[in-house]
Formats: structure tokens, C-alpha cells, sequence
């Protein structure tokens, strides 16, 4: 046993040095959307709705628009591992020509959707006031992505404490810019939620421009700095960045599409059981942001090894990972079973949605487990730049296998809400099992 803890023990403390940034980040993301609906909730619930509606809307073209960005850093990763720092600074020139485009047009067409909300069947008054909130989300989405450039590019050069900086800072000037203009407070007007809007636009803003000051001030981008000017558009390295990271935004939509599908089969069943699923969700997203980063770092590590041609050593750094994310979801998952009831009981006093949820948090803390390993898997692959059959295996498990399971489950066998997660369960199991397959075939 100590020996083979010694065979994974460099690669267990460079993971997840290279995820807690990571990690660190998403939550204080977490923190932003959590302050946002207290803050918005203030107002009313109309005004949370329509908040609500428009970040539902905004977060599927989000997600492409990250996933699509994604694609840089398996590929700079890969040419940073093979100690060719001008071909990764090639990468990134590339990238800040060629995603800039790309998020224009998204945005444009994520503009055009405002002329389908109306007809969404909604209630009036929240769709007047969710549209205009919505097209600020969508012009913040254009400094975002020039952020997300030089946050996956970092990533790939091994550094991810300068986005996390980044990150936790622009978060703290978001949540004291959403008080100061929800509120109209320190001399300004009373925005409401538009004010909520600019608070995300500004700091969104913020982000690109303090990772531009770092980029020229860094001795850590020195080389970057140097190959820059020399660096021209080269349309195939272009077209690479788009094939290996389209299927990447391909795999978010396809998980955010199933998750949203489930909650509205929730829906059918009552309030209280949506009640129930939502904070459930919002529990296990909190686990989740383990699994993302140490995916994200065993994206890179798997990128760099692949850059020196070291399949033994990225074997080692993935199953490195797959322990870490065993162990965090076995002890995560005791913690659900024994706290089943007192979690939910922290989010809402109705006693009747408690017990619902203490029955989803029994299937969710098994879920999570197999969810956690593909999460990983998922990661692993795109660090080989493996993303399209990847992609393809989560339509089968998630489109053609989970969603009518949890129909099926939760309909025709009448198991309810619990029968709905079932469904996530098989899915999540299919897909790991998948993932891990193709993996291990790759490496062989």
C-alpha cells in the first residue's frame, strides 16, 4: 500500500496544486451568483425571476463560448510539454484572433434570441424586465472570453493562480458593485436589476484588462512577449482551435440541456419536488467544484505528457486524479447520508420538501461519485485532444439512455423525484464507463 501511495505520491501534490486555484475561483464564483439572488431577492420575487430566466438563457451560450475557448489548452499544453514555448506562444496569438471573431458572432446570435422571449410563456412583466438585464449578460460575455484567452492559456503553461487573483478579485468588485447600483447607493441611481447587470459587464471588463497588464508586466510571459510581433495568422492552426474545442462547448451544452431537462420533468411533478431538486443541485454543485478542477489539472498534466511523449507518467497523473476524486466523493457521500435531512433543512423550513430532497441527496451522493470519475475522464481526453467521440458518447448517455430512464423511472414506475435522479445515475454511469474505456484504449 506505501509503496504504491509512493508511485502516485508527485503526482497527487502537483494535481491538486494546480486544481485548488481552480477550485478556489469557481467558488468564489459561487459566492457572486449567491449574493446575487440575496440581493435581487430583496426586490421581489418578479425581479428574481426574470433574473432567473435570463441567466437560464445566458448559460447555455456561455458555456459553448468557454467550452470553444477550452480547446487552447490541450494544444498549447501539448507544445509547452515538448519544451517549445514559441510553438504554445503560437497557439495563443492564434487564439486572440481567432475567439475574438467567433464570440462577436455568438453574441449577435445570443442578441437574436431576445425576439423568442416573449414567447416563451413567461409572465409579461417578467420578460420586460429580463430582456434588457439579458443583453447585458451577452455584451459581458465579449470582455469574458478575451479573459477565459489568457485564463486557459496560463492553464496550459502550468499556472493557475493568476486567473484564480484575477478571478476572487473581480468577484469582491461585482458583489460591492451589485449593493452600490441594485440599491442606488454611494450618490449613484437605483438600477435594480439592470444595476446587477452593469456590476457583472464592469468586473467582466476588469478581468481581460488586468490579465493584459500582467501578460506585459510578468517575467512569467517574457517569451510570450517576445515571439508575439513574429507570430502570423495561420488559417489551419485557426481551424484545430475550433475543431478541438467546438466539441468541447458541445459536451457542456449537452450537460447543462439534460440537467435543465430534468428539472423541468421535476417541474411536472409540483412545486415542492422542484423545490427539492433545485436545492439538492445547488448542494452537489458545491462538490463539484472539486471534480472541475482537478479535471482542468488533469487536462494540463495530460497535455504536457503528451508533449514529451510520456504515456506512463500521464497514465500515473490520471489515475493520480481518479484516486483523489474516489476518495473526496466516498467521504463526500457519507456525508450526505448522514446529514440528508439537515442540509436541505438549512435551505427551507417546509418540512414536506426536506423529505424530498433527503431522498434525492441518497441517489445524489452515488451519482456524484461515478460523476466525479467522469468529470475526470472527460478532462484526461481533452488534454489528448480527444473531444469529439467523447462528445458523442455523452449524447448517447445522457440523450438516448438517461433522459428516458428518468422518464421512465419516474412516470411509468411512479418512483417520483428519486425515480427522475435514477435516470442521472444510469447516465453518469454509462458515460464513466465509456470514458474510461476509450482512455485506457488510447494509452495502450
Amino acid at each position: 500500500m506505501i509503496n504504491r501511495f509512493n508511485i502516485y505520491k508527485s503526482h497527487y501534490k502537483n494535481n491538486i496544486t494546480l486544481a485548488l486555484p481552480v477550485m478556489l475561483a469557481q467558488a468564489g464564483q459561487m459566492v457572486v451568483v449567491l449574493a446575487d439572488n440575496f440581493m435581487v431577492g430583496q426586490l421581489g420575487a418578479t425581479q428574481l425571476a426574470a433574473v432567473a430566466l435570463a441567466n437560464n438563457i445566458f448559460l447555455i451560450g456561455m458555456m459553448f463560448g468557454i467550452g470553444l475557448v477550452s480547446g487552447l489548452t490541450p494544444l498549447a499544453g501539448k507544445a509547452y510539454g515538448s519544451n517549445n514555448r514559441k510553438e504554445a506562444a503560437n497557439w495563443f496569438k492564434q487564439s486572440m484572433i481567432t475567439f475574438p471573431i467567433l464570440v462577436f458572432i455568438q453574441a449577435l446570435i445570443m442578441s437574436l434570441i431576445t425576439l423568442g422571449i416573449p414567447y416563451m410563456n413567461q409572465p409579461a412583466d417578467v420578460v420586460e424586465l429580463a430582456i434588457p438585464y439579458y443583453l447585458i449578460l451577452v455584451i459581458s460575455l465579449i470582455p469574458f472570453q478575451f479573459f477565459f484567452i489568457f485564463k486557459q492559456y496560463a492553464e496550459a503553461l502550468g499556472n493557475t493562480r493568476i486567473s484564480m487573483i484575477i478571478t476572487l478579485s473581480a468577484n469582491i468588485i461585482n458583489i460591492v458593485l451589485n449593493y452600490i447600483l441594485i440599491y442606488g447607493k454611494a450618490g449613484f441611481d437605483k438600477y435594480e436589476i439592470l444595476g446587477a447587470g452593469y456590476a457583472t459587464l464592469i468586473s467582466r471588463t476588469i478581468m481581460p484588462v488586468a490579465f493584459t497588464f500582467l501578460f506585459f508586466k510578468l517575467q512569467f510571459f517574457k517569451q510570450e512577449r517576445k515571439y508575439w510581433k513574429h507570430i502570423l495568422f495561420n488559417f489551419k492552426k485557426s481551424f484545430q482551435l475550433i475543431k478541438v474545442g467546438i466539441p468541447i462547448g458541445g459536451q457542456y451544452i449537452i450537460e447543462v440541456v439534460t440537467f435543465s431537462l430534468t428539472g423541468i420533468m421535476m417541474g411536472w411533478i409540483g412545486s415542492k419536488e422542484l423545490a427539492a431538486h433545485q436545492i439538492v443541485m445547488s448542494i452537489v454543485s458545491f462538490t463539484y467544484m472539486i471534480s472541475a478542477g482537478l479535471a482542468a489539472a488533469t487536462t494540463v498534466k495530460v497535455s504536457h505528457f503528451s508533449g514529451s511523449n510520456n504515456k506512463k507518467e500521464m497514465t500515473k497523473s490520471v489515475y493520480a486524479s481518479l484516486h483523489m476524486i474516489v476518495l473526496f466523493m466516498t467521504i463526500s457521500l457519507t456525508t450526505f447520508l448522514s446529514l440528508r435531512f439537515k442540509l436541505p433543512a438549512l435551505f427551507i423550513p417546509d418540512e414536506q420538501v426536506v423529505v424530498i430532497a433527503a431522498g434525492l441527496m441518497l441517489v445524489g451522493g452515488i451519482f456524484q461519485l461515478f460523476d466525479g470519475i467522469q468529470v475526470i475522464v472527460l478532462g484526461a481526453l481533452r488534454g489528448l485532444e480527444d473531444t469529439k467521440k467523447p462528445m458523442i458518447m455523452l449524447i448517447i448517455a445522457y440523450f438516448v439512455f438517461a433522459i428516458p430512464v428518468s422518464y421512465i423511472a419516474g412516470f411509468v414506475f411512479n418512483l417520483g423525484p428519486q425515480g427522475i435522479w435514477l435516470g442521472l445515475l444510469a447516465g453518469l454511469l454509462m458515460v464513466g464507463i465509456q470514458l474510461l474505456a476509450r482512455f485506457r484504449w488510447l494509452v495502450k
